[in-house]
């Protein structure tokens, strides 16, 4: 007797078929390569739009050139994107050579490496977001206990495009929320599976 593609055996352990597994297989595969590259594009556009950002401006005949080294939040957030995006690369690469082979790759030692590596990832740009975010905070609205200046007001476009990255940022360490949960769920999946295996016959 089957009901929702759950089988009960004579023992009465429910036993899930095996085409369900590799239709979700292939699904948290294809959803998990798809993060990965726009996690890759949104990293790589973040740590592009703020690490080329520069703005000159003049005042009282001095110039002074606004650059994102001149905010070590920036610079952390360029740090972390250009870590995330080569991370999100190799990560591809063997998702694309696990979709080409059919057949998953993973082992326990395997799994529990993506799943250390996503949530350290999804940590450290979480981190470089919330810093930046603070950051832009007082370069936009200044801080007046402190006699910090609004920065924004003399370096619109720079401030702007610094916005524009860190948006990219955030989308990015969004994303990569999503994944290591997604990691989580295939690392535990295997304790599941040997579960079922050792109190079921096949």
């Amino acid at each position: 007797m089957s009901y929702l593609g759950v089988g009960v055996s004579p023992g009465n352990v429910p036993v899930y078929h095996g085409s369900n597994l590799k239709v979700i297989d292939r699904r948290v595969r294809l959803a998990e390569l798809v993060l990965r590259c726009v996690i890759c594009g949104l990293a790589i556009l973040s740590a592009v739009l703020i690490g080329t950002d520069t703005q000159v401006k003049e005042i009282f005949t001095i110039k002074k050139k606004a650059k994102f080294t001149d905010m070590k939040a920036l610079v952390f957030v360029v740090i972390a994107n250009g870590l995330a995006a080569a991370y999100s690369l190799v990560q591809v690469l063997r998702c694309v050579l696990s979709m080409i082979r059919g057949s998953v790759l993973f082992n326990k030692p395997l799994a529990w490496a993506i799943f250390s590596g996503d949530q350290i990832m999804a940590y450290l740009m979480l981190a470089a977001v919330a810093a930046a975010a603070q950051s832009a905070v007082f370069a936009k609205f200044g801080q007046t206990e402190l006699q910090w200046m609004k920065t924004c007001n003399m370096y619109a476009k720079f401030c702007n495009q610094v916005g524009e990255g860190i948006a990219s940022a955030v989308l990015a360490s969004v994303s990569m929320v999503v994944l290591s949960a997604i990691s989580a769920f295939s690392l535990f999946r295997l304790y599941g599976d040997n579960k079922e295996k050792s109190s079921t016959r096949w």
